[in-house]
């Protein structure tokens, strides 16, 4: 796919109006440009150059999480397409529990990520609540303190290669890989400025993961059952110090994730 066909598609499938695009909507369109005859000749074609690599590596750095992220295409407001490197290895945090400022959708490339869906319930596990902000695109994330809160965990899902799912902007969620895995990710239209992360306590984390790892479903689509996080958590509570800064990918490791990339999807 030539890369102006694939702004296109995206601009087509997600809209013009007034109104945000569906997760639906959102899901369809990356469950198709992640297809290896789609993604592969395309990502071949950006690492040859056909790119703003200024604009795409400002917007790329190193998660602390543990995963690379790499913009692909650029088309803010309306969109941001960008490939997720998850190197088989967990940050020095687990993700906390959060939502995004738009409507997102994911498709698994190769690999596979855990998916867990919560909601606000007052017999749930309890967290430190925190809305976040962030200082224009590419910009450094804030974290303000809400307050306490109490969280259930309503469904896990696995996705493996192929699979794909949409969130709605304020679907509350936390995504986990622990073994090599690429994704495509999909951001939408903003539909508001802030988001909202929630910091288990620390005593309840261990327990949950238990029960969490034994009601995993694989395959599946999450669509309408709900931006990144940072940061370190102090010892023994659910404070959460300022996330680190985002240092921007050099060149040179952008292209290579890049090539490597194409090429293991065959082009």
């Amino acid at each position: 796919m030539q890369v102006e066909e694939a702004r296109r598609l995206l601009a087509e499938r997600l809209g013009g109006g007034p109104g945000p695009p569906s997760p639906e909507s959102a899901r369809a369109v990356t469950a198709r440009l992640a297809h290896p005859d789609t993604l592969g000749p395309l990502v071949r074609r950006l690492s040859a150059g056909d790119l703003d690599l200024a604009e795409c590596t400002r917007l790329s750095y190193r998660h602390v999480l543990g995963f690379d992220k790499l913009l692909l295409l650029a088309g803010a407001p309306r969109f941001m397409l960008r490939v997720h490197f998850w190197h088989g290895r967990t940050g020095p945090v687990p993700e906390d529990i959060h939502n995004h400022r738009c409507a997102i959708a994911s498709a698994v490339v190769r690999g596979s990520v855990r998916m867990e869906c919560y909601e606000p319930a007052a017999d749930g596990v309890p967290a430190t609540a925190y809305r976040e902000t962030i200082d224009g695109p590419g910009g450094a994330w804030r974290l303000r303190r809400v307050g306490d809160a109490r969280l259930r965990l309503l469904c896990t899902q696995r996705y493996g290669p192929g699979r794909s799912y949409g969130l709605a902007a304020r679907t509350l969620h936390r995504v986990v890989s622990d073994e090599p895995t690429v994704t495509l990710f999909l951001e939408t239209a903003p539909q508001r400025s802030v988001t909202d992360v929630y910091v288990r306590n620390s005593s309840h984390v261990t327990s949950t993961e238990a029960r969490r790892s034994d009601s995993a479903v694989n395959g599946g689509t999450a669509t309408d059952i709900g931006d990144d996080r940072g940061g370190d958590i102090t010892t023994g509570g659910a404070e959460r110090a300022g996330p680190p800064p985002k240092t921007p990918l050099p060149p040179a490791v952008y292209l290579a994730e890049l090539d490597a990339l194409a090429s293991s999807l065959g082009y």
